[in-house]
């Protein structure tokens, strides 16, 4: 194998993405002495927000701060990292990686580790307060505004289930339909919202109500407006998996967009190909996707070993 002191334009493995999945990855990849990079466009999903909750020693961290001293624990190992966005890939002999920067890159293994984007209502005041008081996951943020007066803006039947959801964090909830016809939800929807005391309101939501720099009200269509301190959106997930489709992988759709399919350990149905993180699915927290890159890099580390001695007994 090549280690890390070998010094060529050639890695043993590249990771695309450098976030909490990536460079999981490439601390198990640069303790097992390949030769790795990681390329990172620098756009994490949760940049947007101040903290991060439910990663154990880890609850409360700033994002960015935790990223800051993972780059630093996988450059003890001898992992490079540059700051680049990967623009296209293809598969010969080995992975080539063409970064925009110019550059292209070549490796044995690849790791697409890239996440996804959301898509945010196309509502005045929402994607300028996301992650602050206007937020999506009750688990990332629900403790941290628990019995405040909650708004869920409906964008489709399946936000009934979010409503439901963060009732668990405040018994004052309010689920606006906003682009949802009444007659769109089930009586089942209506029994369950009514059990969990969650308030249903028709119209059009055309606005929020700001004061002091903080979401006060949620404002229809109609001109009224209703009290409200947090408002839960679901946003629309794109899966940013167009370098795994250049190269051929099997994607299978699911309510939350088109995912590629994968073994447990993260190995797509191309050969020599994994990915981790919200590139596999759209619920990964920062604690799966960390776990994710770690069985992602460990596969990776069995595969080139048995590689490499399968390869020697045929000399």
């Amino acid at each position: 194998m090549t280690r890390n002191n070998d010094l060529t334009e050639k890695y043993e493995v590249i990771v695309v993405g450098g976030g909490a999945a990536g460079l999981s990855a490439a601390l198990v990849l640069g303790r097992a002495r390949l030769r790795t990079l990681v390329v990172d466009a620098g756009e994490p999903r949760n940049a947007p927000s101040d903290h991060m909750q439910g990663y154990l020693t880890r609850d409360g961290m700033p994002p960015a701060e935790f990223l800051a001293l993972g780059r630093e624990e996988i450059a003890r190992y001898g992992v490079e990292l540059v700051r680049d966005r990967a623009v296209d890939v293809s598969r010969g002999e080995d992975f080539a990686v063409a970064l925009a920067g110019g550059r292209t890159v070549h490796a044995r293994r690849l790791i697409v580790a890239t996440g996804l984007k959301d898509e945010l209502p196309e509502v005045p005041g929402v994607a300028e307060r996301f992650g602050r008081d206007v937020l999506h996951c009750p688990f990332c943020h629900g403790w941290e505004v628990r019995d405040e007066r909650f708004g869920v803006l409906a964008t489709s039947p399946l936000s009934v289930h979010q409503a439901l959801m963060v009732s668990n964090w405040s018994d004052d909830v309010t689920l606006f339909l906003h682009t949802v016809a009444e007659e769109e939800l089930t009586d089942q929807d209506l029994r369950r919202l009514a059990a969990a005391g969650v308030k249903v309101v028709p119209g059009e939501v055309a606005g929020l109500r700001v004061d002091d720099d903080r979401l006060t009200g949620v404002r229809l269509a109609d001109g009224s407006t209703h009290e409200r301190s947090v408002l839960f959106v679901a946003p629309r997930a794109v899966p940013q998996t167009g370098l795994m489709e250049r190269l051929g992988a099997e994607l299978q759709e699911t309510p939350f967009g088109a995912y590629p399919v994968v073994d447990p350990t993260g190995r797509t149905t191309v050969p020599g190909l994994w990915t981790a993180g919200n590139a596999l699915g759209f619920a990964e927290q920062v604690v799966h996707a960390a776990s994710g890159g770690y069985r992602a890099a460990s596969a990776i580390v069995g595969d080139l070993i048995m590689s490499d001695l399968d390869a020697g007994l045929k000399e």
